[in-house]
This record gives structure tokens, C-alpha cells and sequence, in this order.
């Protein structure tokens, strides 16, 4: 069950931030307020894919944060500072797509709403949930399971001390606007959250459930503070053994993991990232963590396209 804390560290949250917390003065002030570590370890992962004169660096973030992770470390700086583009899966300041992916996908229409589709024991666990949250069931009324699971996996972690302002690609497109860098979308916030509405009404259900369950237990909790300190020292047998873990579970949830978040889009990501490398120049690639990881990663999905993948850490 722990492959929400995957989702909500190495892909689909930072939507449900609110705008408001990830408005660009809001980032921009606690990033440059933090940069004071003289020697800042190496996190996450980084890689250089290079074409002819051409380099790409891929670097594995999360989308949560907390203060302790700047600045970032001097080789991942440098890789940023010498490109002139940056590459993200999406631009999480561009607000208005995200308000129109989430009322076609994440809200019933033509008056439905989330107690007409859920069984009544899951629909009793939600508004248990919800009460802990002191979270009026009003206000989930009108979504659909997999936005309100998000949602409270979202308003849990925040909670907790992990900030979405506090995450690396908010940090990044600050950066980058400053220098006046290109910046790129590999997906859209449309996108994205069309991949959770194709879900069945019972696959939907079974997401939240699951969910219900490790924020009841505190398990969501336990395992994020133990993935988040393997991204920040760059463990990458940690991280690895816990994305085996996670995709080995027997859950619809796993499979959904496995399919969607890696067979679909890993290659998508890998074929825009290789236009980049033939268009010329240097492009800074941040993408969820998730997604550079295992014999189906990015990296490797380019090596196999006969590009040149050094793994930096």
C-alpha cells in the first residue's frame, strides 16, 4: 500500500497544493532564505546523456520538501546552472490548466457525487477520515475517489513538515526564470490527471480505500520520512529496494503503478528528452525520481536507444 507515497513524492501532487502556497513569491523567498549549507550532500539521482555536442542531465526529484534540502549540491547546481533550458513534467506555476484538468477529471458532473458511487463501508471510512481532517464532507462531495485520495495524502504530508513549496521543481522554475531559461513541459497537468480518471469507478474506490487505510494506521507517514531520507543522502540501494517493494505489492494499485506510471509514460518522457538531445545545446531534466529508476527508467530507455548514460550518482 505504500505506493502513494511514491505518487506523492516522485509524480502526481503538486496540483493539489493550492495556488495560492505555490505562488512564486511564496517559493522563491524560503528557497533563497535557506542557502547557507557550505557543503550540501548529493540527493535524489543525476545522470548525463550526451549526443555528439549535445548533453542532457536528468535529475530525480520529489515534489514535497522541507527547508534541510538546500542549496542544492555543487554538481547538480553547476549541470543547472550551464544549461539554457529546463525540462519539467510540468510548469506547476502555469495554474489555470491545472484548475480545468482537475474540473474534467477530478469533479463529477451533471450533479453526481462521490456518496452515490462508493459502497457504504468505504463511504463510512472516508467521512471517519474526513473528520480527522476536520475536512466537511461537503467539500469532497463533488470528487472523485482517486482526487480525494490525493487530496488527503496531500493535506497528510503537509501536515507532517513535508511542504509542496518546498519542492524541487518549484525551486527549479524560480531558478529558472530568473536565469532566463527556456522551459519545457513533458506533459500536461490534463495529461496527467486524465491517467487517474481512466481508472474504474471500483479501481477508484479500491485507491481510496487503500489510502484511508495508511493514514489511519500512520504507515503513509512512517515509510515517507524513510523514502525522503534516502532521496536526501542519494541511498540509491534504498531507493531502489523500495521501489521494488512497491511494484511487487499485490495490489490493483501496484499494477496501476506499473502500467501507467512507468510502462506508459517512462518511454513518452524518453522520446521528448532525446528530441532535446537532437535539438541541440544543454537541457536540465527534473522529473519525479520514479521515473529514472530500473531497467525501464528514462536513462536506460535512452541507453537502449544508443545514447551515451553516465550515472553521475
Amino acid at each position: 500500500m505504500k505506493h502513494k507515497i511514491m505518487i506523492a513524492l516522485s509524480s502526481l501532487l503538486l496540483a493539489f497544493a493550492g495556488a495560492d502556497s505555490l505562488a512564486e513569491s511564496n517559493v522563491a523567498a524560503p528557497a533563497a532564505s535557506v542557502q547557507k549549507s557550505a557543503s550540501p550532500p548529493q540527493r535524489g539521482s543525476l545522470f548525463r546523456v550526451r549526443h555528439h555536442d549535445n548533453t542532457a542531465y536528468l535529475f530525480g526529484t520529489i515534489h514535497v520538501g522541507q527547508p534541510s534540502l538546500y542549496p542544492l549540491e555543487s554538481e547538480v547546481t553547476q549541470a543547472f546552472n550551464r544549461a539554457g533550458t529546463l525540462a519539467v513534467e510540468i510548469d506547476i506555476f502555469n495554474t489555470t490548466p491545472f484548475q480545468q484538468a482537475i474540473a474534467t477529471h477530478g469533479m463529477y458532473a451533471n450533479g453526481d457525487t462521490l456518496d452515490r458511487r462508493l459502497s457504504a463501508d468505504s463511504l463510512r471510512q472516508l467521512k471517519l477520515a474526513l473528520n480527522r481532517f476536520s475536512i466537511p464532507f461537503d467539500n469532497a462531495r463533488p470528487m472523485k475517489p482517486w482526487m480525494v485520495a490525493i487530496m488527503l495524502t496531500t493535506v497528510e504530508l503537509e501536515r507532517n513538515g513535508y511542504q509542496t513549496r518546498y519542492g524541487i521543481e518549484p525551486f527549479l522554475l524560480v531558478r529558472a526564470k530568473e536565469q532566463g531559461k527556456t522551459i519545457v513541459e513533458l506533459e500536461s497537468a490534463d495529461y496527467q490527471m486524465s491517467l487517474f480518471a481512466a481508472m474504474s469507478d471500483a479501481q477508484q474506490e479500491r485507491f481510496l480505500v487503500e489510502t484511508l487505510a495508511e493514514l489511519a494506521d500512520g504507515k503513509l507517514v512512517k515509510k515517507t520520512g524513510a523514502l525522503f531520507e534516502a532521496w536526501s543522502s542519494a541511498n540509491g540501494k534504498a531507493l531502489e529496494a523500495f521501489m521494488r517493494e512497491e511494484l511487487g505489492a499485490p495490489t490493483p494499485s501496484a499494477e496501476f503503478m506499473q502500467r501507467v506510471m512507468i510502462d506508459k509514460r517512462n518511454p513518452e518522457m524518453a522520446q521528448k528528452v532525446e528530441a532535446m538531445l537532437k535539438g541541440g545545446g544543454t537541457t536540465f531534466v527534473g522529473v519525479g525520481l520514479l521515473h529514472l529508476m530500473g531497467e525501464k527508467g528514462v536513462p536506460e530507455l535512452l541507453r537502449q536507444r544508443g545514447y551515451q548514460v553516465e550515472k553521475l550518482y
